[in-house]
């Protein structure tokens, strides 16, 4: 016996994903619904490659009663609104939106990171995924911080336009169209021309300077991989339309050399090493897409901390930053608690 799984957003990029991982992965479903906005309804979905079509359904009229699981994929306004809807008729959800985040009371998962975490999402029967660069960022740091105790994070972020939603990557498209046939490249979407650009600004700016982005890789690190590491971010949009790349720069409690890190970085589950010194021995945006991995690559001691390292890490932002990461959490759900499947 398997599951009744939803799939809330499911014409968005990241909905659109879950229901290609879902596939790929033969995850455990017996039933498959697609809900999104009015606007949506009556379109059809593909379900992967299976050769399935899944009809959207209206999310304002849809009774999740009966159903196990929820991916949401709707942002936060809408997810306030459904998933307490969702969660009391007894279908766990799994957000992607920032809303329940920082919640005490939900947890806020990466699989390969803090899967004990998930023992308390009964208390409101949601679960959160991180943000993109959050998510690829712990995995690459937890099997580092477990043999040597991270003391401070600085990361620069290169993050894809597909970040933003398909208007981001439409805008890339389109400015980029018009700046090779003469015409001017006008921002909609972005704050600036994105196209041939680099934006030092994603979300909304905080009091202190920092942005809304800076600030959800700084907590959320906490949340799941340790209170005690300090973290600085600067989150930069990039004009690419898939992968987001951070370079990041590490301070240790304890001494390890580049050597050990890799090595431990080659067994750990999830990262992907690829790191030779030479040209083209490291991994980019355009080798990750598709690809469930986080790559690190240009790992490297930093002689001018104690106990530092700097190294290269990229993964595809709508898979493990999104859509693989919820789906992983079903997986881990449905083995630790549910168990319909088993």
């Amino acid at each position: 016996m398997g599951y009744r799984v939803v799939v809330a957003g499911a014409t968005g990029n990241v909905g659109r994903e879950m229901l290609n991982i879902l596939a790929e992965r033969e995850f455990p479903a017996d039933e498959i619904a697609v809900v999104a906005s009015s606007r949506s309804t009556g379109d059809m979905v593909d379900y992967g490659e299976t050769g399935k079509q899944l009809k959207i359904q209206n999310i304002e009229h849809f009774d999740p009663e009966g159903w196990d699981i929820a991916l949401f994929a709707i942002g936060s306004e809408a997810t306030k609104i459904h998933a307490p809807r969702f969660a009391a008729a007894g279908c766990t959800v799994i957000d992607n939106s920032s809303l329940y985040r920082m919640d005490p009371d939900v947890p806020l998962i990466v699989p390969e990171v803090n899967p004990e975490a998930i023992e308390g999402y009964r208390a409101k029967n949601i679960i959160a995924n991180p943000n993109c660069s959050t998510a690829q960022m712990v995995v690459a740091l937890k099997p580092l911080h477990d043999a040597a105790t991270i003391k401070r994070v600085v990361v620069a972020t290169y993050q894809s336009v597909s970040g933003a939603g398909k208007v981001g990557m439409d805008e890339l498209f389109e400015q980029s169209r018009d700046i090779f046939v003469g015409n001017s490249a006008t921002p909609h979407k972005f704050t600036k021309q994105i196209a041939f650009n680099v934006i030092p600004h994603i979300d909304s700016f905080l009091d202190d300077g920092s942005t809304k982005e800076e600030w959800k890789m700084v907590v959320e690190t906490k949340k799941i991989l340790d209170p005690k590491i300090k973290v600085t971010a600067t989150c930069v949009r990039v004009p690419v339309f898939v992968g987001h790349s951070e370079a990041i720069n590490i301070e240790f409690e304890d001494e390890i050399s580049a050597a050990e890190a890799k090595r431990i970085l080659r067994e750990a589950p999830g990262v992907m090493l690829v790191d030779k010194h030479e040209d083209g021995g490291y991994v980019t945006p355009v080798e990750c897409v598709g690809e469930y991995a986080t790559f690190v690559s240009r790992v490297r001691e930093d002689p001018t901390v104690d106990n530092g390292l700097s190294l290269w890490c990229v993964s595809d932002n709508l898979r493990k930053g999104a859509a693989l990461n919820a789906v992983q959490i079903a997986e881990l759900l449905g083995r630790r608690h549910l168990q319909k499947a088993a």
